[in-house]
Formats: structure tokens, C-alpha cells, sequence
């Protein structure tokens, strides 16, 4: 089963009216995931909010269909990353996750050399561009998946060619979406945010917290359906 996030909960209770409600002991105790990814910004994420999990790289194809939008695109490699580590965990949670930069309807990765870099960094300066980072769960019960997508918008500085020739020789844009990293060198050069802070580092915390809320209320309702 496939999923968008809607009205997440850690508990399948409901009172009179049908309302749902948290069952906040429940939420609290997070469960070891499985990170599908080497990425070292998600991990840090991670271990910044203390949120139990172990890593297991995949590789997948990352190239764009012909016609599909930026929120499908970065949908479908979140959901490919997770489908593609998920055999090796049966019985665990699994992480897959991607982030992308989006500018006048133009989809920026990561620069494939340095010229590209310097590229991106003058098409990024003094505008707002998006930051969009698909997120994918693979739960357990019926082996469900659940995805979507945080947005945050982000205001660059506009940046003189010494200052562009400075951070690319750092080597910190290189093998960052969009060729910058908010939470590194290029902190210097962001004028404002509107959104989540760490979506724009590679994992969107809220959304993960709620998609493994949803994760857990399938499981709890395939225990109790199957007693």
C-alpha cells in the first residue's frame, strides 16, 4: 500500500465521534530503521534528534523520466532506495530518502564538476528556490509502503564571482543538491528559509515522525486483526 501523508497518529484508538488520538508513551519510543543511504547529512539527522537506525547503502538508477515532475521524480527515487534495501530487512522499518533543488521549474542535483557548480550558484543567487526531499517507508505488516514529500523554500544571496570561485575551491558544493549545504560552509550565503531546516540538509524530521506513526498504526491494526 502506497500512502501520502494525511492526519498521522501512533495508535489505532478513536472516541465517540471517531476522532482520532495519540497515544503519546507510544510515539516516544522510537524504532530502530534501517537508512537506506550512506549519506552522511542523514545519519548526522539523525543522531541529532536521537533516533536509533543503521545504515545499508543502495544503488539505483537516479535518471529523470521523460515528463515526470519535480514531487514525483524525487518521490520515486525515495521509494526506489527503500524498495531496493528493503529484502534485506523483513522485519524492520526502512528508510529511503532524496533530496533535490528546484529553480524556475528546473530540477538541480548534484554538480557533475566544478563549472557546473559555479553554474548553479549564479542561477541560485539573490532568488527563492525550492527544496524538495521525498521520503519513503516500507513498514512491515504487508510489506506497506508510505511516501511523500517535504517543501521549503529558500532565499539565496546573490554571490560575486570571487566569493563563487572561493566556496567551490572548498569542495563542499560538489556532492550537495543544488550545489550548496545550508548546515556547512554555505550557511553564509542564506538570507532566509520558509519550511523545515533539516529538509533542506536531506531528511524532513516531522514528516518522518509522522509517516512512522502511520507505519505503526498499520502494524498494530495487522496484529489485531490477524488474533
Amino acid at each position: 500500500m502506497e500512502d501520502s501523508l494525511r492526519n498521522q497518529i501512533s495508535k489505532t484508538s478513536r472516541d465517540a465521534a471517531g476522532e482520532r488520538h495519540v497515544d503519546s508513551v507510544s510515539a516516544l519510543n522510537l524504532p530502530r530503521i534501517v537508512l537506506a543511504s550512506t549519506s552522511p547529512r542523514r545519519a548526522e539527522i539523525l543522531r541529532t534528534i536521537g533516533w536509533p537506525f543503521e545504515t545499508f547503502p543502495v544503488e539505483i538508477d537516479e535518471s529523470r523520466n521523460r515528463g515526470e515532475g519535480a514531487q514525483t521524480y524525487v518521490e520515486r527515487l525515495a521509494r526506489d532506495k527503500a524498495e531496493a534495501a528493503a529484502p534485506h530487512f523483513p522485519s524492520r522499518i526502512v528508510l529511503g530518502a532524496d533530496t533535490i533543488v528546484v529553480v524556475d521549474n528546473e530540477i538541480l542535483g548534484k554538480p557533475e564538476d566544478e563549472s557546473q557548480a559555479r553554474q548553479m550558484l549564479r542561477d541560485l543567487g539573490g532568488r527563492w528556490h525550492q527544496v524538495l526531499t521525498g521520503v519513503a517507508l516500507i513498514g512491515i505488516a504487508n510489506n506497506n509502503t508510505f511516501v511523500a514529500h517535504a517543501a521549503t523554500d529558500v532565499k539565496f544571496a546573490k554571490l560575486g564571482d570571487a566569493e563563487i570561485d572561493w566556496y567551490v575551491s572548498t569542495g563542499e558544493p560538489m556532492d550537495k543538491a543544488g550545489g550548496y549545504a545550508i548546515q556547512g560552509l554555505g550557511a553564509r550565503f542564506i538570507e532566509e528559509i520558509k519550511g523545515e531546516y533539516f529538509n533542506v540538509m536531506g531528511l524532513p524530521v516531522r514528516l518522518l515522525y509522522d509517516l512512522v506513526t502511520r507505519v505503526r498504526e498499520e502494524n498494530e491494526i495487522s496484529r489485531t486483526t490477524s488474533r
